[in-house]
C-alpha cells in the first residue's frame, strides 16, 4: 500500500538522507563563500580554468565524480591511504563518503548563487567602508556578506536540494549499504529493482518531491523576510 507506514528501511534511507544533505551543506558553506568572493571581487591569472574546474561537477557524468573520490579517497587512494594509514579514518563505504559525494555535486550551485548575490553588492559601500578605515575582513562581515545573504540562504537550498538526490557519485564511492551509505535515492533505486516493490519506491519518491517542495517554499518565506529586514 502507498499509504502504508514507512519500513524500518526506508526511515533508515531518509534520515540518513537529510543527515547527509545537512552536513554536506555545512561543510561545504565556508569554502563556498570564500571561493564566491574570490570570483566576484578579484581578478587574477587562471580565474576562468578555476571557475571552469568549479562548475565541472554540473557537466561531467556525476559516476565520474564517484569514481574519482574513490581514486582520491579510497582506503588505497592518494589521500585516503594517508588519512587511514596516519589517522586510521576511512571515508570510502561509509556515510562521510556520501557526504564528500553530495558536497562535491552540490558545491557548483551553492558557490554560483552566493556570486551571483555578492556581484550585485555596490562595490562604493566597500570602498567607502575602507576610507573610513576598515580593513578588509571588517568590509566582508559587515558590508559584503550580510547584503550577500539572500544568495547565501538560495545557495544553501540549492546545495541541499541536490544533496538529497545525490545517486550517481554516491553509488559509485559509497556503494549502496542498506543502513549505513543508503541515502533515500538509493533505496527508491532497491524498491524498482525489488518485485513488488513499486509501493514503496512511490512512497519514497512522494517523500523526496515534499522534502525538495518544503525546502524551497521555506528558502522563499526566509528570502522575502531578509528582503523587509533590509528594507
Amino acid at each position: 500500500m502507498i499509504f502504508s507506514p514507512l519500513t524500518p528501511m526506508e526511515v533508515d534511507a531518509l534520515l540518513l538522507s537529510l543527515k547527509v544533505a545537512f552536513w554536506a551543506v555545512l561543510c561545504s558553506l565556508p569554502l563556498g563563500i570564500a571561493l564566491a568572493w574570490v570570483l566576484s571581487r578579484l581578478d587574477f591569472p587562471g580565474k576562468s580554468l578555476l571557475d571552469g574546474l568549479l562548475h565541472l561537477p554540473l557537466v561531467l557524468p556525476p559516476v565520474v565524480i564517484g569514481y574519482l573520490l574513490l581514486v582520491g579517497l579510497g582506503r588505497n587512494g592518494v589521500i585516503g591511504k594517508v588519512l587511514y594509514e596516519q589517522f586510521g579514518i576511512s571515508i570510502a563505504f561509509t556515510w562521510k563518503g556520501a557526504v564528500a559525494a553530495s558536497a562535491v555535486m552540490a558545491f557548483p550551485l551553492l558557490v554560483r548563487a552566493v556570486r551571483l548575490s555578492m556581484e550585485t553588492v555596490d562595490k562604493r559601500l566597500e570602498m567607502a567602508a575602507r576610507t573610513l578605515g576598515a580593513g578588509p575582513g571588517r568590509v566582508f562581515f559587515t558590508i559584503t556578506l550580510p547584503l550577500s545573504i539572500p544568495g547565501v540562504v538560495t545557495g544553501m537550498v540549492l546545495a541541499f536540494a541536490r544533496s538529497l538526490g545525490e545517486f550517481g557519485a554516491t553509488i559509485t564511492f559509497v556503494s549502496n549499504i542498506p543502513g549505513r551509505t543508503q541515502t533515500l535515492p538509493l533505496a527508491l533505486y532497491t524498491m524498482t529493482q525489488t518485485p513488488d516493490g513499486e509501493a514503496a519506491a512511490l512512497r519514497l519518491c512522494i517523500i523526496a518531491v515534499l522534502i525538495a517542495l518544503l525546502a524551497l517554499i521555506g528558502s522563499n518565506w526566509l528570502e522575502k523576510r531578509l528582503a523587509r529586514h533590509r528594507g
